[in-house]
């Protein structure tokens, strides 16, 4: 059983799972399909990806370009992340604005990312594992990005700049006004 938040943003949303927790431990559902179409989610996942990082570990911006876009539904499995999303949809009434949610294993919320938009995570803890569903294979050709500290977006990481840990492919992303440019 889930409950949906819907943000203002179309098709974003914030997910919470039921969690059945006894003296053992607990027991979470992180994804069902009837669920998901029940509050008129219609994804259907074909990729789990996951990533183990260290506290200040950055990654992203990213994203795919058409026609290989991607929804991704993102949670931290342990660790705690701040999760970030831009709308880059030029119909869309939020295009440009940056969308955030905190993702940890104590709060056990999963932040729905719809195509079209950039995404990134930094991590807050000492390390998080971070899993993710996305509802199209990773194509590298079609592979893309905005830098981390564009001005234009402003993103508060939650972290000072030098505890930043960023790869060097993601230094070399363009801005947000480069890539728009492009088309």
């Amino acid at each position: 059983m889930i409950e949906v938040t819907k943000t203002e943003a179309d098709g974003l949303c914030i997910i919470k799972s039921k969690v059945f927790a006894d003296s053992r431990g607990y027991f979470v559902e992180t994804f069902n399909l009837n669920e998901f179409r029940t509050h008129g989610l219609p994804h259907v996942f074909v990729q789990d990806n996951q990533s183990f990082s260290r506290k200040g570990v950055l990654r992203g911006m990213h994203l795919q370009s058409a026609p290989y876009t991607q929804t991704k539904l993102v949670r931290a499995v342990q660790g705690k992340i701040l999760d970030v999303a831009i709308d880059l949809r030029r119909d869309s009434k939020t295009f440009k604005k940056v969308f955030t949610c905190d993702l940890s294993d104590e709060n056990g919320l999963q932040f729905l990312v719809p195509k079209g938009f950039a995404h990134a995570f930094v991590v807050l803890t000492e390390t998080a594992l971070v899993s993710y569903k996305c509802d199209e294979f990773y194509v590298p050709k079609s592979d893309g990005g905005i830098i981390y500290n564009d001005p234009e977006l402003n993103i508060d990481w939650k972290l000072p700049a030098d505890q930043l840990v960023i790869s060097d492919k993601d230094k070399a992303l363009p801005t947000l006004k480069e890539y728009l440019a492009r088309g």
